[in-house]
């Protein structure tokens, strides 16, 4: 007995979600960026538990065990698959543990940026006059300067620290968003939905949060992916140059330069395996970036 018609077409039809998914699955090459990006998360998520050491603490290094080549056995039975450093450190848990610092960098930056840079993004384009003027001369001003500039500056004042290099990056990254932000709402701000919602007495929170802000929301999550790794790229450029994370909570980029040293006298695992998992990290998080862009707007590449 075949179903009835109105359960067959409501089987037929996709949900937003389903299309979504099959859209973005339909690329093999995001679903290589997604696999890996999934698997770098989780390494990250469960490092204390399957890394063979924890490289932070002090009891568990030896000295003597510096700069050990890939493959090296340890006298407590440790095999040091990816080498050590040179303060005795396993690389292959060094990098698990900084991976942890690097995507919390990444992630807790973006977002902080995100939800600054739309408010201000939406409450320029509301506003409109001497706000909106205000708002938008200080993302020029801010877009006009290099990243990596800035945040050098800032941290040249504060400080080592995660906590001062999310500020630093949050700084830079912000007005990205406000500007995206701006331009979606200026357009979302002219359909009949808001003068619907103005007309009705609707309290400029609720048009703000309620309407503009979540069908503004495309455009910034793509920015927001694509930032995420621009924020780890960052902070190993920074923690490279010595002003990023302290050592004893080192992120990849404070991995890589501390083997950098070493380079040239044959200890390249010090600093190739870390810049190898920074790879891998941008450029999943940038495959699946690049293709959710494609997906959520389309007419951009036609």
């Amino acid at each position: 007995m075949s179903a009835p018609p109105v359960m067959a077409a409501a089987r037929g039809r996709a949900t937003p979600l389903r299309r979504f998914a099959r859209a973005f699955t339909a690329s093999r090459t995001a679903l290589v960026g997604l696999a890996l990006l999934i698997v770098i998360v989780l390494l990250a998520i469960v490092a204390p538990w399957i890394a063979p050491q924890n490289p932070y603490d002090l009891t568990q290094l030896d000295i003597m065990d510096g700069r050990l080549p890939p493959g090296s056995a340890a006298a407590t039975g440790i095999t040091y698959w990816l080498g050590t450093d040179d303060q005795g450190r396993d690389m292959l848990s060094a990098i698990l543990y900084g991976l942890r610092i690097s995507l919390l960098v990444g992630l807790t930056s973006a977002a902080a940026a995100a939800a600054i840079g739309a408010l201000l993004g939406l409450i320029a384009a509301y506003a409109g006059g001497r706000i909106e003027s205000a708002i938008m001369r200080l993302v020029d001003l801010q877009l006009s300067f290099p990243a990596i500039l800035i945040a050098l500056m800032i941290l040249a004042f504060l400080g080592k620290g995660i906590a001062n290099v999310i500020l630093a990056l949050v700084i830079v990254e912000w007005a990205a968003y406000a500007r995206t932000a701006r331009a979606s709402a200026l357009v979302e701000s002219r359909k009949e939905y808001i003068e619907a919602a103005v007309a009705m007495g609707a309290s400029s929170a609720r048009i703000l949060f309620r309407h503009l802000l979540p069908n503004c929301l495309t455009p910034l999550l793509v920015i927001a992916t694509v930032q995420i790794a621009r924020a780890i790229a960052l902070e190993a450029t920074l923690s490279f140059l010595g002003l990023g994370v302290p050592v004893t909570e080192p992120s990849l980029g404070m991995l890589i330069a501390n083997g950098y040293q070493y380079m040239l006298s044959g200890k390249f695992w010090i600093s190739f395996y870390p810049g190898v998992a920074l790879l891998l990290a941008v450029v999943a998080i940038n495959l699946v970036g690049d293709h959710l862009r494609d997906v959520l707007n389309p007419r951009g590449n036609s």
